[in-house]
C-alpha cells in the first residue's frame, strides 16, 4: 500500500459495499441497462481475453463480461465492494490491493484488456494516479488496451471539483507508453467535444 488515502474511502469510509450493491439492484429492478461498460469493452475483445477490471467495486462488469467468455481479474482496495463481489461471483478472481502497487500482487502479466470505470482515476489517492497508469500500462500485452471512464466536472463526480485534467491523464498515459486511440462522451459511444464533463477513453500500448 502506498499509505495515502484515497479519496473513495474520505467520501465512504471504506464500508459502500452493500449500498452501491443496493442501488444498483434497483436501477435494474426499474429496468435501466446497467452493462454499458461491458457492452462497450466486449466489441473490443477477442473471444475468451483476459481482462484486469482495475477498481472494480463490487464487479459488476467484470461478472458480465466473464457472462460474455472472458477471463476476468478484479482488483480493489475496498473490501466491503470486494465482499460483495465475492458472493455475487466466488469462482472469479477478485484481489485486494493498491493500483499503485499492482506489481506487489504477482499477477499473471499479459492482460488484453485494463478497464478503469466509474471515476476510478479521479477517486485515487491524490499523487498516485501517474503510478496507477504506469502500472496498468505495465499489465498489457503488446497492443493491449486501457479503457478508462472518468468525470471531468462536478457534475459528473462524487467531488466539490475535479482533481485531474484530461491533459495531465492523457500525458501520463503518453509517459507510460500508451496511445491514445478513440475518446467518446460515454460508454454509449456519443462523440467526445471540450468541455462535455465525461470522457471514456482507449488507449493502447504498442505492439512492438
Amino acid at each position: 500500500m502506498t499509505g495515502q488515502r484515497d479519496r473513495w474511502a474520505e467520501l465512504t469510509g471504506g464500508e459502500a459495499g452493500e449500498e452501491y450493491a443496493q442501488r444498483f439492484a434497483r436501477l435494474v429492478e426499474s429496468g435501466h441497462d446497467v452493462h454499458g461498460e461491458a457492452a462497450f469493452c466486449a466489441p473490443l475483445l477477442k473471444p475468451a481475453a483476459r481482462v484486469l477490471d482495475a477498481g472494480c467495486g463490487t464487479g459488476r462488469i467484470a461478472i458480465r463480461l466473464a457472462e460474455l467468455g472472458h477471463h476476468c481479474t478484479g482488483v480493489d482496495v475496498d473490501s466491503s465492494m470486494l465482499a460483495v463481489a465475492r458472493r455475487e461471483a466466488p469462482t472469479q478472481e477478485w484481489l485486494l490491493g493498491d493500483l499503485a502497487r499492482l506489481d506487489a500482487l504477482d499477477l499473471e502479466p499479459c492482460f488484453d484488456l485494463a478497464l478503469a470505470a466509474g471515476n476510478v482515476i479521479p477517486l485515487l489517492a491524490p499523487g498516485t494516479e501517474s503510478a496507477v497508469v504506469r502500472q496498468l500500462a505495465a499489465a498489457l500485452c503488446p497492443g493491449g488496451l486501457l479503457v478508462t471512464g472518468m468525470g471531468l466536472d462536478a457534475a459528473h463526480l462524487p467531488l466539490a471539483e475535479p482533481p485531474l485534467t484530461i491533459t495531465e491523464f492523457d500525458r501520463w498515459c503518453t509517459e507510460a507508453g500508451l496511445t491514445l486511440r478513440q475518446r467518446y462522451a460515454t460508454w454509449s459511444g456519443e462523440p467526445y467535444y471540450e468541455g462535455c464533463g465525461y470522457a471514456v477513453s482507449v488507449h493502447s500500448r504498442p505492439v512492438t
